[in-house]
């Protein structure tokens, strides 16, 4: 049971696309939960990711990376996260040192102060920078808008986020633990199992076809032997960029299954079938219906 002075409350993690914060989150969860990927803009949906310590629990929301829309996916990636900021007890803004402040900072500033939520500056892959280099940045920031904290990480290495994790219970009131202890994320499993399948397109395909891909999982069962079987959908917009996942002979296709295998079956402790099919959807990412239909909804 929860201690009386147990804390607990919901954190939004904001930030540009690819500045590291899905590898936070999945950094302070300790295991993958969100995925991870190069290419800007990965993150599609509020991801719930719980943090449980025996003086708190944190409900980390992972939100888009907000940028400047190019479709109604984009739309609907920008108004997630915007309309993020007042539901919580606090707000990470994330930034890259190691790409410096840019015109997307500024953008994200100027909607941060549009609300009361206290806003906790983190400074990303500071293992990519020298140590002198450092305070300027600060100084920076803090000219633009007047932080709550200011805590320097890398999410990758996990240097400092103990650290952060202490400032963000400073802004957590008392209340319940939601979730029980050993729950990492309020997404079913489905969900988790479809976003490491995308991961591993996101790895292994080229430019053109990361954000023309949504998956979803059309059946998963417990066989009698104790596998689980997965059937997966993958859809893409053109009937090219089937053919570039599929692979010659079915090479890519093979390859994303199998590393996705990997990672779901750590994820579910269990054996797993997987089964990967490749659909087109012409121009899902401006359909309202289609994009309904694949779970990007806006309530």
């Amino acid at each position: 049971m929860p201690k009386p002075s147990f804390k607990s409350g919901f954190v939004a993690i904001v930030g540009r696309p690819n500045v590291g914060k899905s590898t936070l989150m999945n950094q302070v969860i300790g295991q993958k939960i969100a995925i991870m990927s190069d290419k800007p803009q990965t993150t599609r949906n509020k991801i719930h990711g719980v943090y449980t310590s025996e003086e708190m629990q944190i409900i980390f929301l992972d939100t888009p990376g907000i940028h400047k829309r190019q479709s109604k996916l984009g739309d609907y990636m920008n108004s997630t996260a915007l309309g993020t900021l007042s539901e919580v007890e606090a707000v990470l803004f994330l930034a890259d040192v190691s790409e410096g402040f840019g015109g997307g900072d500024r953008f994200i500033i100027e909607r941060l102060k549009e609300v009361k939520t206290p806003v906790i500056l983190v400074l990303n892959k500071i293992d990519k920078i020298q140590p002198e280099e450092l305070l300027p940045m600060i100084e920076e920031y803090s000219k633009l808008y007047n932080f709550a904290e200011i805590v320097p990480i890398s999410a990758m290495l996990g240097n400092n986020v103990n650290t952060l994790l202490d400032q963000i219970s400073k802004y957590l009131p008392e209340g319940p633990q939601y979730y029980p202890e050993d729950q990492v994320t309020d997404h079913p499993e489905q969900f988790v199992c479809a976003e490491l399948i995308r991961e591993k397109i996101l790895h292994l395909t080229r430019e053109e076809v990361p954000h023309s891909i949504a998956v979803t999982i059309e059946d998963m069962r417990v066989q009698d032997n104790g596998v689980v079987y997965i059937s997966a959908v993958i859809f893409v917009e053109r009937d090219s960029q089937k053919g570039i996942i599929i692979g010659k002979q079915g090479a890519l296709l093979k390859e994303i299954g199998k590393l996705a295998r990997h990672d779901i079956e750590h994820l579910l402790g269990s054996k797993i079938f997987l089964e990967l099919w490749v659909k087109v959807k012409k121009d899902w990412r401006n359909q309202e219906r289609v994009l309904r239909d694949l779970g990007f909804n806006r309530d």
